[in-house]
């Protein structure tokens, strides 16, 4: 089992995966858990003094006023917990939940929050037995963190509450902890709020959407050059040296992937030979490198502020190297929820112009010479027709998900916390958006396959031969009669959501990418 050591300047996107998704083992690094003794012993100081300091000997948010005597704030820590887990509606996915954990445990090991080394541990322990705190839905409004989502793991760190087990059986947290030999943790001045002041829900759907992105957009790279091939269109408009003058990146990478899947097809550059020449391809076909370019230069924007907010230390109040214990607002949720956003707008785009690939290879007056819903016999047959009802569907949902939520703000607080970043809201939407936006390449690769496929005088190109094989090799059918189609859809919709897409076209386009040997 893979081993992710935690230190005190932050984390990888790797690792956030690594233990989210796989559930590698985590562990605190000597360095780590020197800074949080050091940390810990100058918020013991500062607890000792009878100058009330922020978040140490006071209350929170719209009560901070009220000086703590040193006898309730024990009762304080466990009350701002208590009162926090307040969340609500359906569970929250465990990936979710363990990539939470684990974020909050690097801020904690960053030395900055004036966590016990011993909390920490056992923030590592519960990770590293598979227990997964039950968090809800709704509770997070973005700003002074993910605090609903957050409390409900700390709850479970005091032994409290509900926690789903390694078997998927959620029970009490304490008799979780108890079987597992890991004893609930007394929380000390400060350790409550440092436990629920960050962006960590936030961040780990922000890592995990990137990764899954990554490979949607080279999906969505393939089956492009899949509906080129199938339109009979020109693969010229690929060239290197029509992108090298507009250099984004992301449009030139694009680019050079739909060209590397079409190297050695038969069916393109037909687009002049037919009874009604084509001078150009429509916008779909043609413009697909700029649509899903610009979505892969969104991507590398957000990866930037992902990189910054894995290196940082949220939380509010922190400890400064030099002693000092200074309230800020590192907690606002702002720079992760615009690129959570911004990634919803791409996604909805990308979906958009796949699904108008699609439609025009289901339409009998623009496909250029395939069958009318590329049904085998039109008119009994209806072909393909509803899977793009269904593709219309889930793009139609993106379009609705692609409003922003960072552009909204409720006060809370009694309007202490009076402008708020809606960050989780924009996180959960893009989860939704990301599974819509595999469903919607699936279709279009169910569409696009069977197309070529019944150009059946003409040779696809070697990449493309690749995929088709591949994904008739999970059992989704060729062209036919009509048949039960969601069974083929959802295996199609497995096949690029697995992977599978683009591991059985990469060994091709990178082998015949390789200079020849002489």
């Amino acid at each position: 089992m893979q081993t992710v050591v935690v230190g005190t300047s932050g984390t990888t996107a790797d690792d956030v995966v690594a233990v989210a998704r796989r559930g590698a083992r985590v562990e605190l690094s000597a360095e780590a858990v020197a800074a949080l003794a050091a940390a810990r012993g100058i918020v013991d100081a500062l607890a000792a003094k009878p100058e009330p300091v922020y978040g140490v000997s006071t209350g929170f948010g719209a009560l901070a006023s009220r000086h703590i005597s040193p006898e309730l704030r024990a009762q304080l820590q466990r009350n701002i917990v208590r009162s926090h887990a307040a969340g609500m509606g359906p569970r929250v996915e465990r990936e979710v939940v363990r990539a939470l954990m684990f974020l909050r445990l690097k801020t904690v090991c960053s030395g900055r929050t004036g966590v016990r080394p011993e909390v920490a541990q056992t923030m590592a322990d519960v990770l590293n037995a598979g227990i997964t705190p039950v968090v809800h839905e709704y509770g997070s409004l973005g700003c002074s963190g993910d605090l609903a989502p957050l409390s409900h793991c700390a709850l479970t760190l005091m032994g409290e509450g509900d926690a789903e087990g390694p078997d998927g059986t959620v029970r009490p947290a304490g008799e979780l902890l108890a079987e597992h030999g890991i004893a609930p943790v007394e929380l000390r001045e400060k350790e409550g709020l440092a436990l629920l002041n960050g962006t960590d829900g936030m961040l780990g759907m922000l890592v995990m959407a990137l990764a899954d992105l990554e490979r949607l957009y080279k999906s969505a790279d393939i089956t492009a050059a899949l509906s080129l091939e199938a339109l009979l269109g020109t693969e010229k408009v690929l060239a290197p040296e029509l992108h090298t003058i507009r250099p984004h990146p992301g449009q030139g990478a694009s680019a050079a992937n739909m060209l590397a899947v079409l190297e050695g097809s038969g069916l393109t550059g037909h687009f002049q030979e037919e009874e009604a020449p084509r001078v150009q391809d429509a916008y779909s076909v043609r413009c697909a490198p700029q649509v899903a370019g610009a979505g892969r230069d969104t991507m590398a924007h957000a990866r930037l502020v992902a990189e910054r907010e894995l290196a940082s230390a949220v939380d509010n109040p922190v400890v400064l190297p030099d002693g000092r214990v200074e309230s800020n607002g590192n907690f606002h949720g702002a720079p992760v929820a615009y690129v959570l956003d911004f990634l919803a707008i791409a996604a909805a785009d990308l979906a958009s112009i796949t699904e108008r690939r699609t439609d025009r290879l289901l339409d009998k007056n623009r496909s250029h010479g395939l069958p009318p819903f590329l049904a085998d016999d039109a008119g009994v047959d209806s072909g393909l027709m509803i899977a793009q009802y269904t593709q219309a569907a889930l793009v139609s949902e993106m379009k609705r998900l692609a409003v922003p939520a960072s552009t909204d703000s409720i006060p809370s607080s009694a309007m202490q916390e009076d402008h708020v970043s809606m960050g989780w809201s924009a996180a959960r939407k893009l989860r939704t958006a990301v599974d819509n936006l595999t469903r919607v390449i699936a279709v279009e690769l169910y569409a696009s396959t069977r197309a070529i496929e019944l150009r059946r005088h003409l040779t696809p190109a070697p990449a493309s031969q690749a995929a088709i094989e591949a994904l008739r090799a999970t059992g989704v059918q060729g062209p036919g009669e009509d048949r039960f189609l969601a069974p083929d859809l959802a295996a199609a919709d497995a096949f690029v959501r697995d992977g599978k897409l683009v591991a059985a076209v990469e060994p091709v386009t990178l082998s015949r990418s390789k200079p020849r040997s002489r």
